[in-house]
């Protein structure tokens, strides 16, 4: 039997992997969007289920009352040690945060600031079994810090609360030849070294160093072990090397693909008889390899698909900041039913906390929920969206008149504000089934259906990426500032099918 690459083929992005017994867990970086630090398992390394979220809110509260999409949550490093889960993170400008639990599932403990700081980030602690001792490796953010290409180790306290010395600058990733962007470290320990597993070289063209050392704080030795070399696969770099029960290693890491974000790759990993790592096939990323040596699993997928049962949405949405009083669904049947959130930037959906969030997918796919409006307020709106630098939404909107028309909108990424991308059509009923395709390098046809099939709407959309985050699919509703409620909209049988 054997996998395909990618084997999340959405924006799971700087996944990082533990073992567990049976259990393998992988986290990612969420940036923004809440809830945050999603919690993904699997039993093969290949086949995964979305189980949940450690993190509910971002703090402080009012730091994310409104989207920042390129800050929050980056790189985080999944671990088990003395019966707990621990993920730490860094948040480029606060610090670096750790929250634990005994259960997968939670509860979670609070974020904890374990280091202040600008620039700190993708934070990766280690438990040394054999002594006792305990240490933290981080990167370092330019933006923030004025500094980069470095790793900087710490020791922590081994309850994981706090690091017990100001750091010691550990791999200077200026002082290699042709390095540079050197970040995303995970910290190991075998066969009597230290081992740093991190990338350099930039998201969309880098590779995946290691690093060794028998005492933490160095000196280390350094070597490239995954490249993309004459594959199709650009930039194979940060990640996490995990080893199965009967002692099979394998390394899962990222690819950056433009709008879908950062898709994830499993790699076989074998330690050479040089002692250092060889990743992929002779340090090159495969696309089709022999699975894990563990017992078979069904075929799965996180969800995608949601027919809002009661009301509430599945744990695959999550908003674009932290949620507000008056966001919830309400609870009354099934279907989403969201308030028209009254807001001065209803023209750009960039702005806007209240949109709820899943991946774009990685294959070419067709998109479709059903809305209506139920507002009578001018001007209110709902639709379903493509998120990003530029964005594209379709959806009904309350005109002037009473009127509620069938409305399609776009801005460019230089734009300050929508613009309609093709002329509204009216929606006699309030109603509509929408559905966007998803063709090849992110092209997206949108189209409307008044019960009489499928219309195709304006021109084609190529989606486009946050600074460092995928496109989004996104719903939403909304209404122009004003006194009162602005009523609601209620979207149904949400479905994502493969082209």
């Amino acid at each position: 039997m054997t996998y395909t690459n990618p084997v999340l083929n959405a924006d799971w992005s700087d996944p990082d992997v533990v073992r567990v017994g049976e259990d393998f867990y992988l986290t990612a970086s969420s940036f923004g969007r809440v809830p945050g630090l999603p919690l993904l398992h699997s039993r093969d390394l290949v086949n995964w289920t979305l189980v949940g979220h450690a993190l509910q809110h971002l703090e402080p509260a009012g730091e994310f009352a409104t989207p920042r999409h390129d800050c929050g949550v980056w790189a985080p490093s999944i671990r088990h040690h003395d019966e707990r889960f621990w993920i730490f993170w860094g948040d480029p400008d606060q610090g670096i945060f750790q929250v634990n639990a005994s259960e997968i599932r939670g509860p979670w403990s609070r974020p904890h600031l374990v280091k202040e700081g600008k620039g700190l980030i993708d934070p990766c602690p280690l438990w040394d079994e054999e002594t006792g001792e305990a240490y933290l490796v981080h990167a370092w953010a330019k933006s923030r810090s004025g500094v980069k290409n470095r790793l900087t180790g710490h020791r922590m306290a081994p309850d994981g609360t706090s690091l017990l010395d100001e750091g010691k600058l550990i791999v200077d990733g200026d002082r290699i030849p042709g390095w540079f962007t050197l970040e995303g470290p995970k910290l190991y320990k075998h066969d009597g070294w230290f081992w740093i597993l991190a990338p350099a070289g930039g998201v969309e063209t880098g590779w995946q160093g290691a690093f060794r050392s028998r005492g933490f704080f160095g000196p280390y030795e350094e070597k490239t072990v995954l490249e993309q070399k004459d594959t199709e696969v650009n930039g194979p770099h940060q990640g996490g090397w995990v080893r199965t029960a009967s002692g099979e290693d394998w390394f899962l890491h990222f690819q950056h693909r433009g709008a879908y974000g950062r898709v994830v790759h499993l790699q076989p990993m074998r330690w050479g008889a040089d002692g250092w790592p060889v990743l992929g096939v002779d340090g090159a990323p495969v696309a089709v390899h022999a699975k894990p040596d563990l017992p078979p699993q069904p075929a799965a997928a996180p969800a995608t698909d949601d027919d809002f049962p009661g009301g509430r949405f599945g744990r695959q949405w999550s908003w674009t900041a932290n949620p507000q009083d008056g966001w919830a669904p309400h609870h009354s049947g099934d279907g989403l039913r969201l308030s028209c959130v009254r807001s001065a930037d209803a023209h750009d959906l960039r702005k806007l906390p209240n949109v709820l969030t899943q991946r774009l997918p990685g294959t070419p796919s067709a998109v479709e929920v059903a809305l209506k409006l139920h507002s009578e307020e001018p001007g209110a709106r709902a639709g379903l969206a493509v998120l990003g630098d530029a964005f594209g939404w379709i959806g009904l909107e309350r005109g002037a008149d009473g009127v509620v028309q069938v409305v399609h909108r776009f801005a460019e990424g230089v734009a300050e504000r929508e613009r309609d991308a093709d002329r509204p059509r009216l929606a006699p009923e309030g109603r509509v089934r929408l559905r966007i395709e998803i063709g090849a390098g992110a092209r997206c046809r949108f189209f409307f259906d008044l019960g009489d099939g499928p219309v195709p709407s304006g021109p084609v959309f190529a989606a486009t990426p946050w600074r460092w985050v995928g496109a989004l699919l996104g719903l939403f509703a909304l209404a122009p500032v004003g006194p009162g409620h602005a009523g609601a909209a209620t979207f149904t049988h949400f479905r994502i099918d493969s082209l």
